[in-house]
């Protein structure tokens, strides 16, 4: 008999009708779920999600690294251009920017030089692929997140950014380095890849490569090097405009702390003992930075001035701008300049230091900003390749009495407080003040006293009394008592405020003690310039600059402009602007007559007789002129007492405002 079940069971069972893409596809939403759960991809589903995405991904890498060839030639670091500086009336001013570059071979670095830099930048230099995992992991988080695509390469990553590509930070571009370095690595010997890098790395100072770097800051061949050179050397890799301990004292500390840290860093690596490090305990002082020759007189402030406006202004970098091919359009006037360097000439030729000794060590510093905040004049020393510290950009000269417009502008802009929890009271040009000498400084509390137990008396120049005087007249004719206690009823820190809006900078301002009202603030020539000139605008201001314009082989390059502001309010501009006026009427900067009609001005003299001003305007042109003694040794100010040949009990000096109306006269016939 037929047993029809287990029949059944040994027939062939009916295929899956569904097509096999059907049977293949998820399930999803996933079927039996109710709700958001339906929703919820299972473990597989995303598992095989992952794995296609590693797969793509995996695949257009492969495709880049097959795609990506090595460039056939280097960055024509051979074919670099100067960069031209022009008038701005478009006729050439100077040209500078060669870059400095010579191959050296790696046998000629030393070795504890060579070692210093991979401690600085690659310590595993040696055994790595030429690529960084956890730099490019970065890179790529950055550029998920928003951000730049930053993160630490190796060395064999920077010399490919530095010799074949370009200093973008984009992911496309990191991807390509990645994939060059990776080839080249299987391609050069790892000494071939150090030796190429030392050779095409930015320096600083207009060098690429360590050995015009060892004669840039050491003036010596590298072959020449110790380890505590090569450990600072190494330092400028990571930003020689950060490292370069001649541009400033933050820079000196960074890199003081840099150095440390990469002759620790080869003491942890084992490539220095414990006891070559103890020898290395002073910093090992770069020289100073050549001067370029074609920068004698005042051009090379001028070009200093611009190159610093555009390297702080636009997106080039120091590094970009080395390379050269760069026209620069500055705001330089040719008939200014040659008027303002030869009224500063002739200053100076009344100056006799071989005979007299209060001649000696003199510094002026003189500018002139339009309303609109062109720089279109300035005088910065001597000369300078001789002096290469430019006096008219510098915050070392107290402005004395010339500070008093603001606490004026202040004054009539917020009112006093003579009593505290009372409101403020305003002020206009005719409010008395007591200009009495000796007069005790008040403040809403009672009378001010300093640290010493002794109430704080103002004092006038000649020790003079003018009695209850108008502020109008007090900022004409200087009276220190009025303006110091005005100050105190304004409140210093709006003075402070309304310097800071006129055009001052906050770093320049100092400490905030009553004498601060009195000009203890060290503002340099082109801020003061600038500063009057938001008087002369009538409370308009634009912060100062001098690049017009950029282009580099032949395109527009970005840089900023500044915008003008309503900085004051007109009425209070204008009052201060007719105080000024009657200070070249009838008050302190009478001599400034000479220079015609429409003149305002204030001069300016520190207590202690150690600087002299006189900044001023006519039309839209705003002119500050600055004058102090300054010790070459300890650069502490010296007294003007009997400069040029004045008595030596005379305050002050008349020497800035003679050269600034000598200059006007001059500029007017122009």
């Amino acid at each position: 008999m037929i047993n029809l079940p287990r029949l059944y069971e040994l027939l062939p069972r009916k295929r899956d009708a569904r097509p096999i893409r059907s049977r293949f596809r998820p399930a999803y939403p996933r079927p039996g779920r109710t709700g958001p759960r339906r929703w919820v991809p299972s473990w597989r589903q995303t598992l095989g999600l992952l794995g296609s995405a590693v797969t793509v991904v995996a695949g257009l890498l492969t495709v880049m690294y097959l795609r990506t060839g090595i460039p056939a030639d280097l960055n024509a670091f051979a074919t670099q251009q100067d960069n031209v500086y022009y008038w701005a009336d478009g006729s050439e001013m100077a040209r500078t920017g060669e870059v400095d570059r010579q191959d050296t071979p790696l046998h000629q670095v030393p070795e504890k030089v060579r070692w210093a830099t991979l401690a600085a930048e690659n310590e595993t230099f040696y055994s790595d692929s030429g690529v960084s995992p956890s730099g490019m992991v970065r890179a790529v988080s950055k550029m998920l997140t928003g951000g730049d695509t930053q993160g630490g390469s190796t060395i064999t990553q920077q010399y490919v950014k530095n010799a074949y590509l370009n200093q973008e930070q984009t992911f496309t571009r990191k991807l390509t380095e990645m994939f060059i370095a990776i080839k080249l690595d299987n391609r050069m010997s790892k000494d071939e890849i150090l030796e190429q890098y030392l050779n095409t790395s930015w320096y600083g100072r207009g060098t690429y490569g360590i050995q015009r770097a060892a004669r840039a800051y050491y003036g010596k061949d590298v072959s020449q090097l110790n380890a505590s050179e090569g450990a600072f050397l190494a330092s400028l890799l990571k930003g020689a405009a950060l490292y370069d301990p001649a541009s400033g004292a933050e820079n000196h500390k960074r890199a003081v702390e840099r150095w440390k840290w990469v002759l620790d860093r080869m003491v942890a690596t084992g490539k220095l003992s414990q006891r070559e490090r103890a020898q290395y305990t002073r910093f090992p002082e770069p020289i100073a930075p050549p001067k370029v020759t074609g920068l004698a007189g005042q051009t090379g402030y001028l070009v200093e001035t611009a190159r610093a406006y555009l390297l702080a202004h636009s997106d080039v970098s120091e590094r970009e701008f080395a390379l050269g091919g760069y026209q620069i359009r500055t705001t330089f006037e040719k008939k200014r300049m040659a008027a303002l360097t030869r009224a500063v000439e002739q200053a100076r030729n009344g100056l006799d230091p071989d005979r007299r000794a209060a001649d000696r060590d003199v510094r002026i510093g003189a500018a002139s900003v339009t309303t609109d905040g062109r720089i279109v004049a300035l005088s910065g020393g001597p000369d300078y390749l001789k002096q290469g510290f430019n006096d008219a950009n510098s915050s070392v000269v107290p402005a004395g009495s010339a500070f008093t417009p603001f606490v004026y502008a202040a004054a009539l802009r917020d009112g006093v407080q003579r009593e505290r929890g009372k409101p403020r009271t305003p002020v206009t040009p005719a409010t008395l003040y007591d200009g009495d000498d000796k007069v005790s400084l008040q403040t809403p509390e009672g009378p001010y006293w300093d640290r010493s137990g002794k109430i704080v008396r103002a004092v006038n120049e000649g020790d003079e009394s003018w009695g209850r005087i108008p502020l109008k007249d007090a900022v004409a004719q200087s009276v220190n008592t009025a303006m110091m206690q005005l100050g105190m009823d304004v409140g210093l820190d709006r003075v402070g405020a309304v310097g800071v809006q006129a055009g001052l900078l906050e770093s320049s301002l100092g400490e905030k003690l009553p004498a601060f009202s009195l000009g203890t603030a060290t503002p340099s020539a082109i801020r003061m310039a600038d500063a009057y000139a938001t008087f002369a605008a009538k409370g308009r201001h634009t912060e100062p600059y001098s690049v017009a314009g950029l282009r580099r082989n032949g395109d527009d390059v970005p840089v900023e402009r500044p915008e003008t502001e309503q900085a004051l309010p007109p009425r209070v501009a204008g009052a201060v602007d007719d105080a000024l006026r009657e200070a070249v009427r009838k008050g302190t900067a009478q001599p400034a007559q000479a220079a015609g009609p429409g003149t305002a001005g204030k001069t300016g003299t520190a207590q202690d007789n150690k600087s002299a001003w006189y900044v001023g305007y006519r039309d839209s042109l705003s002119t500050a002129v600055s004058l102090a003694r300054i010790d070459p040794t300890s650069q502490e100010l010296l007294p003007l007492d009997g400069i040029g040949g004045t008595p030596e009990d005379t305050v002050g000096s008349s020497l800035p405002i003679e050269l600034w109306t000598r200059y006007m006269a001059a500029e007017k016939k122009s």
